[in-house]
């Protein structure tokens, strides 16, 4: 067996460091998963990128409401996709999320508010007609449970529901942290699909990481 690494295989380069809005917009921009780092058949959903000045926030009742953008956040992207509905199929939906923060303090706070979330709202509404139940969550931090990619990592699985179609189907986020920057990708299911969802959301978050590191890495 190979021993897991006790230090992540990565040191930030401060001159390629984002210290504002407008470098904090471009590395979320340039690393941010689009559909072809999910997979052939998927397109960009309407609208593709988030509000760059809004911030999603998980209200008392377990509510996800529109917010604005924290001072810690130098810049936030969100890149939906998915494999429309045809053929008996429902929308398979999927999303990436890179978060610059201004520290890598900021970035390790957002981590823990995130597992967090899952613990205090099992069931949290997402929006209206759609929702998530029995949502648990796991947080492995660099060198436990197998990560050896990342300075921190989460994940959450439960159920989704949609309004637009019968049954429950599989629900997936995973979130890491390197350095100041966090990424994630969730996967929500649709009837029909039993491709192994799980394997197409790591393409797409390994996908994530490697820029990452290859943008904000210090250069031999």
């Amino acid at each position: 067996m190979r021993p897991t690494p006790t230090a992540l295989d990565f040191t930030p380069d401060p001159k390629r460091v984002p210290k504002n809005a407008a470098e904090g917009r471009r590395l979320a921009l340039e690393v941010v998963a689009g559909p072809e780092s999910w997979g052939p058949d998927y397109v960009k959903r309407s609208p593709y990128l988030s509000d760059p000045d809004s911030w999603p926030v998980l209200d008392a009742a377990c509510e996800w409401e529109a917010g604005t953008l924290p001072g810690s956040v130098l810049a936030s992207v969100t890149a939906h996709s998915e494999i429309p509905a045809a053929g008996g199929k429902g929308p398979l939906r999927v999303a990436a999320v890179v978060t610059v923060h201004r520290t890598e303090s900021d970035a390790d706070w957002e981590m823990a508010e995130t597992l967090e979330e899952a613990l205090r709202c099992p069931d949290q509404q997402l929006r209206q007609g759609e929702r998530v139940i029995d949502l648990g969550s796991i947080g492995l931090p660099h060198g436990v449970g197998g990560n050896a990619h990342a300075t921190d990592s989460l994940s959450e699985r439960g159920f989704y529901l949609n309004d637009a179609f019968k049954g429950r189907q599989a629900y997936s986020w995973f979130q890491v942290r390197i350095g100041q920057v966090t990424i994630a990708t969730v996967v929500k299911g649709a009837p029909g699909h039993t491709e192994d969802v799980v394997m197409v959301q790591s393409q797409a978050q390994v996908a994530m990481e490697e820029r990452v590191k290859a943008r904000m890495g210090a250069t031999s």
